[in-house]
């Protein structure tokens, strides 16, 4: 396959994690999984070549894309020319401010290629600004994916397991295949569908410390509980939790880290 540029946007850059999806079939899948409505405030993060961009434009009208390479800005605002109305915020997604961005007017419905070198980072931040999303559908590496969606028990489950689906409802969609894009990856991808929960519903009485105990259980798996959260919980905290000292983070269902974290918060 062909890793030859799209004419007027140049080749994909290494160094940002670009892969540029150009596969018809996996593109009108996503936009039919986004399904815009009238109404919707759609957001892309990382609209890349357009792929994505100019199918939802001409299927809602109006879009505003998130992108960090400044050489891409004009190009793709050529390219929307005809198509709808294109608003570019020429930033890096992590600086960001989501709920402004919503300013209060209906939640955002976010979707996107996420360059798979920094996914992690900007999945945790599009959690702290749930509130302001209605959901979000993403593309990112199949192991991802898996991590995002994993229960208890499996290798995959892990901090990001936990954190997101506390939450959101993570509903893997589809796979997608290295050539479907350019250059292509080394690594398999999949579509992921988010829905943030409604605020409390989750039971985390402060969020804080929530993320604070599951950054600490995960840090050093191979570590039971009561080594991990030394510090932070104690016996009575685990007793109140109904979790047993020994039992390692890998163990502990979603639910288990809520009531663990909220034994955990000063009266």
């Amino acid at each position: 396959m062909s890793s030859a540029p799209v004419p007027g946007f140049g080749r994909a850059k290494k160094a940002l994690g670009q892969h540029f999806l150009h596969e018809p079939a996996y593109i009108e899948r996503i936009v039919d999984a986004v399904s815009p409505r009238p109404g919707d405030r759609l957001v892309e993060i990382g609209p890349g070549q357009g792929a994505l961009t100019l199918p939802l434009l001409r299927r809602h009208g109006t879009l505003t894309v998130i992108e960090f390479d400044r050489d891409l800005v004009a190009p793709l605002t050529r390219a929307a020319a005809g198509h709808g109305s294109l608003e570019v915020i020429n930033r890096d997604v992590l600086e960001v401010d989501f709920t402004a961005l919503a300013g209060g007017g209906p939640p955002l419905r976010v979707v996107g290629n996420l360059p798979y070198n920094i996914s992690s980072p900007i999945l945790f931040h599009m959690l702290d600004h749930a509130a302001a999303v209605a959901d979000m559908h993403f593309m990112l590496q199949k192991e991802v994916v898996e991590r995002m969606a994993a229960g208890p028990g499996s290798k995959a489950y892990g901090r990001l397991s936990v954190m997101l689906q506390a939450g959101c409802l993570v509903m893997p969609l589809f796979e997608v295949p290295p050539e479907a894009f350019r250059p292509p990856p080394k690594v398999d991808s999949a579509v992921v569908r988010l829905a943030p929960r409604p605020p409390g519903e989750a039971g985390i009485q402060d969020p804080a410390r929530f993320s604070a105990v599951v950054r600490a259980a995960f840090g050093q798996r191979r570590k039971t509980l009561r080594n991990a959260l030394a510090g932070l919980c104690g016996p009575e905290q685990f007793e109140a939790a109904c979790i047993a000292p020994g039992t390692r983070a890998e163990q502990v269902p979603v639910e288990g880290f809520v009531r663990l974290a909220n034994a955990a918060c000063p009266d």
